[in-house]
């Protein structure tokens, strides 16, 4: 059995409590589908098998948790320790990624990568805590995306609980459509950058020419 079957299984046998300790793991590091538990979570609350409000709370305060601990790994733990984790998890291009999305958007991809760009939150955790992102800040955008992210994928289940696995499938596909829309973004606005960086260097190159040549017939 492998561990999302068996993790499925805890779910359905205990509820709320797994739930949360999946929310957990999940946001320090843990490569789990989370997204479709959530999905399954409200699926599980419509038929009347969970609380609705309470797997919103547990969901949402044990995802806080996770990232809060990764934050302190990055930050206490020593930009050696993270390379090492990266390395044995597999995530260095990913870490990369969202170390330079973090120093250049700041809150907003903490915000984002709770729960349009999913893929990246661990990273973003461990990068936030490297860089030293104030803390409080760090919290309040953690928060705010965390809990936007469980209210959307527990009421996707509650509203399509008989197609859970379709609208996993569908919303999995649609966040890398979105990283792949951003990424093209960025790197278009990286090489428009640089052409105007050319740009200008060639005209002041132009400009200091032009100059010495008039001194010269001076």
């Amino acid at each position: 059995m492998s561990i999302t079957a068996y993790l499925f299984t805890a779910l359905t046998a205990y509820g709320l409590p797994v739930l949360f300790g999946i929310a957990l793991i999940a946001s320090v590091g843990l490569p789990l589908p989370t997204s479709l538990f959530l999905i399954a979570a409200g699926a599980f609350a419509e038929q009347g098998d969970l609380n609705f409000t309470w797997a919103i709370v547990l969901a949402s305060s044990g995802a806080i948790i996770g990232d809060n601990i990764g934050y302190g790994i990055g930050r206490w733990g020593g930009r050696a320790l993270v390379t090492r984790l990266s390395s044995v998890f597999g995530g260095k291009p990913r870490l990369a990624d969202a170390a330079a999305a973090a120093q250049q958007w700041g809150g907003a991809v903490i915000f984002l990568s709770r729960w349009l760009l999913s893929p990246l939150g661990s990273w973003v955790n461990l990068t936030s805590g490297m860089t030293t992102y104030p803390w409080p800040r760090f919290l309040l955008w953690d928060a705010l995306g965390e809990v936007v992210w469980v209210i959307l994928y527990v009421t996707f289940g509650w509203m399509f609980s008989n197609r859970v696995q379709a609208l996993s499938a569908m919303l999995g596909d649609l966040t890398w459509a979105v990283i792949g829309v951003i990424a093209t973004l960025a790197l278009g606005w990286q090489l428009i950058k640089s052409f105007r960086a050319t740009r200008s260097a060639e005209g002041d190159a132009a400009t200091t020419v032009c100059s010495n040549e008039a001194v010269s017939r001076t």
